[in-house]
C-alpha cells in the first residue's frame, strides 16, 4: 500500500514528494533491478509497484480502500515479466510508473493554480522519465566523448571541440560543460549534469554518476586508478 506523509500543498512540497518517489522507483529498476524482477512472480496475485516518499520502493498488493487514498500504479505488473524479454519488460513497468507518478503529483496539485500547476510540471519536465533511465536513451547518446588512450587524472584535457577528454572526471571548472553535456543522466538518480557537481565515470560500463550518489568525493577519486560503479561491481561478484 502507499504510504502518505503530511499530504504536499505547495509546488514545492509536491515536487519534492515526486523526486523522492521517483528516486524509488528508480533504483527499484536499475540497481535493485533483481531483486524487483524476482519479486514480480507471475504466479502471485495482481502485484503494484509502489515508490515511497522516503525514497524507498515496494512491490505489494494494491490498496484496499475504495477509492484508494491516492492513484494506484499499474495493476499486476508481474503478469507481464515470463511472457516479454526482461528488458522491454523494464520498459513497459517504467512507463506506467511514470504515468503514476504524474497521476500522484497533480492529485496533490488539484488545488493548485494554473501558474502553479504549470511550475510544477516544469520542475517534473526537466527530470528524466523513468523510461529515458531505463532504455538509457540520453546517456547512449550525449554521454561525454572518451579518449581510450587517455588515462590521467591530474587534469581534463580539451580538443578544439570542447571534448571532454579525461576518463574518469567531469570538468567542473567550465561553464560551457552545461550544454555540452547537459543531457547527461547519473546512473543512479537519473539526474542531469550539472557542471557544478562533482561527477565520475565507471570505467567498464561507462556511465556517469554523481559522485554524492556513489559516496565518492573528488578527493577519493584521485586514489583510484580504475573505478568501478555498484552496479559492476554487484556483477563482477556474481561471475
Amino acid at each position: 500500500m502507499a504510504s502518505i506523509s503530511s499530504s504536499p500543498r505547495t509546488v514545492e512540497e509536491i515536487f519534492k514528494d515526486y523526486s523522492a518517489r521517483r528516486t524509488g522507483l528508480v533504483r527499484a529498476l536499475t540497481y535493485d533491478v533483481d531483486e524487483f524482477y524476482s519479486q514480480c512472480d507471475p504466479e502471485k496475485e495482481n502485484l503494484c509497484l509502489y515508490g515511497h516518499p522516503n525514497e524507498s520502493w515496494e512491490v505489494t498488493l494494491p490498496a484496499e480502500e475504495v477509492p484508494p487514498e491516492l492513484p494506484e500504479p499499474a495493476l499486476g505488473v508481474n503478469f507481464a515479466r515470463d511472457g516479454m524479454h526482461r528488458k522491454d519488460w523494464l520498459s513497459l513497468v517504467a512507463v506506467h510508473s511514470d504515468c503514476w507518478l504524474l497521476s500522484v503529483a497533480f492529485y496533490f496539485g488539484a488545488r493548485l493554480n494554473r501558474n502553479e500547476r504549470k511550475r510544477l510540471f516544469s520542475l517534473i519536465n526537466d527530470l528524466p522519465t523513468l523510461f529515458e533511465v531505463v532504455t538509457e536513451r540520453k546517456p547512449v547518446k550525449d554521454k561525454p566523448s572518451m579518449d581510450s588512450g587517455s588515462k590521467s587524472r591530474n587534469g581534463t584535457k580539451r580538443s578544439n571541440e570542447g571534448q571532454v577528454r579525461d576518463t574518469k572526471l567531469l570538468d567542473e571548472s567550465h561553464a560551457e560543460d552545461e550544454d555540452e553535456h547537459g543531457e547527461t543522466l547519473c546512473g543512479s538518480c537519473g539526474g542531469t549534469y550539472s557542471a557544478d557537481e562533482f561527477w565520475i565515470g565507471c570505467d567498464i560500463c561507462e556511465r556517469w554518476y554523481h559522485g554524492k550518489c556513489v559516496k565518492i568525493t573528488p578527493a577519493k577519486a584521485e586514489m583510484i586508478k580504475q573505478y568501478i560503479c555498484p552496479s559492476c561491481s554487484t556483477k563482477k561478484r556474481r561471475q
